[in-house]
Formats: C-alpha cells, sequence, structure tokens
C-alpha cells in the first residue's frame, strides 16, 4: 500500500455484516476486476471468533491478489491473523500500543476525523497513513464528524504520509476527494451493494478517478 507519485487508489472496507465465505467470493471478483490498495476487515458488534473465522476466509484471497489486509481496531487479533496491519480509530487501542504488538514493519493507519492535531500527532508517531471523514453522509456507521475538502489540501501541503478519505464515498461523487488529492479512497457500499456486482463497483470507480484525474488542475497545468 503506496501513495508515492501515485494516483489515488481504491481502499476497500469489507460490509458490515458478512457470511465469510460468500463474501470471499465477492471480494475475489473485485479484485479481479481491478487493482485495490488495501482491505480493511471491519466488524463491530461481533464476538472474537467470528473476526477469526472472517479473517480466515477473507486475508488469503486479498493476499492471493496482492491485497493488504489491516484489521479495525484490534492488533492483536491482526497478528494472529496474519492481518499486514491494523486500522485504529480515536477510541481504539492507541498507536503506540498497536505499533508494539505488531512491530515497525506492519502498517498502522489512524482515524483524525477533521483534525489537524489528530493528524499531526498521528503522523509524529509514526502512522502509515491519516484518514479524514466523513466527506459524506453514510449509513454505516453514525458520523459524528464532517470533514471538508480543505482538509486534504492543506494535508497534501505540509506532510508526506498519505491520506484516506472516507465517508459515503460514491464513483459520482468521488472527483473533488481527487481533485484534492487524497492518496486512497475508503469505500464500502458503493462496491459491495453496487448493481453490477463488486466488480462492477471497482471497475466504476476506475473510471471515476481516472476522469477526475484527468479533469485536475494538476493534469491542466501539465498539458499547458
Amino acid at each position: 500500500m503506496s501513495a508515492a507519485n501515485a494516483p489515488c487508489q481504491l481502499y476497500l472496507i469489507t460490509p458490515p455484516a458478512l457470511v465469510p465465505a460468500a463474501f470471499a467470493k465477492d471480494l475475489a471478483a473485485a479484485l479481479e476486476a481491478g487493482p485495490v490498495a488495501c482491505l480493511q476487515l471491519r466488524l463491530k458488534d461481533v464476538d472474537d471468533d467470528s473476526i477469526r473465522n472472517a479473517a480466515a476466509e477473507i486475508v488469503p484471497v486479498a493476499h492471493r491478489y496482492g491485497v493488504p489486509v489491516l484489521m479495525n481496531d484490534r492488533p492483536d487479533l491482526a497478528a494472529e491473523a496474519g492481518c499486514d496491519g491494523v486500522h485504529i480509530g480515536q477510541g481504539d487501542s492507541p498507536y503506540e500500543v498497536a505499533r508494539d504488538i505488531l512491530g515497525r514493519d506492519a502498517m498502522i493507519g489512524v482515524t483524525c476525523h477533521d483534525s489537524r492535531h489528530l493528524a499531526m500527532t498521528a503522523a509524529e508517531a509514526g502512522a502509515d497513513y491519516v484518514a479524514f471523514g466523513a466527506f459524506f453522509p453514510t449509513n454505516t456507521k453514525d458520523v459524528s464528524h464532517q470533514a471538508s475538502l480543505e482538509i486534504l489540501r492543506w494535508w497534501t501541503d505540509i506532510a508526506v504520509v498519505p491520506t484516506v478519505a472516507i465517508g459515503g464515498i460514491t464513483a459520482e461523487n468521488c472527483a473533488p476527494l481527487v481533485q484534492a488529492q487524497a492518496d486512497f479512497l475508503a469505500v464500502i457500499s458503493a462496491v459491495w451493494n453496487h448493481p453490477d456486482g463488486p466488480g462492477g463497483g471497482v471497475e466504476s470507480f476506475h473510471k471515476a478517478i481516472a476522469m477526475a484525474t484527468n479533469h485536475s488542475p494538476a493534469a491542466a497545468s501539465d498539458r499547458q
């Protein structure tokens, strides 16, 4: 999962509820459709064995396509399940605890809402990316923070740590995020619930990202 000199990339998050074996097939269809930078296994309000069972089905599929898997919140289970890292929220395990459990080579991302202070703190601690959001309304989780495009532009100007944009992102509304230079778009429903299936969802994002990139101010400047 690298953003150095790369165009905006797709970062998939699992749906809030899933049947592991069936979802593994959906995941394969999504990854077959085009490049994906990362998959986050995010299951809330379930027991540890349910998370273990999901990881056992999902991690091998993602790794077969060369896609790293981050577990939401649980560095202990991430290490046990062979994940490549963890994503932690502000109410989850502290960054330092996650790093101690997973080691220096693991990928650790941190939710920063719309806070410049949280982003700076996470980057200084060593986070591999900072996540801003929510940018749009979403039914996946309760939203208490609304992020602006300005925070993406500001971060791009002052930092080298990649950004993940999250919250209600679809192929239809993602262009401003791409043009504000988000490194990754975190997506849930717009891929897994796409009318043409997960593969169709991934394809629609690749087309939208390419179009937004080609029509960005930076691209226009390059053509002059």
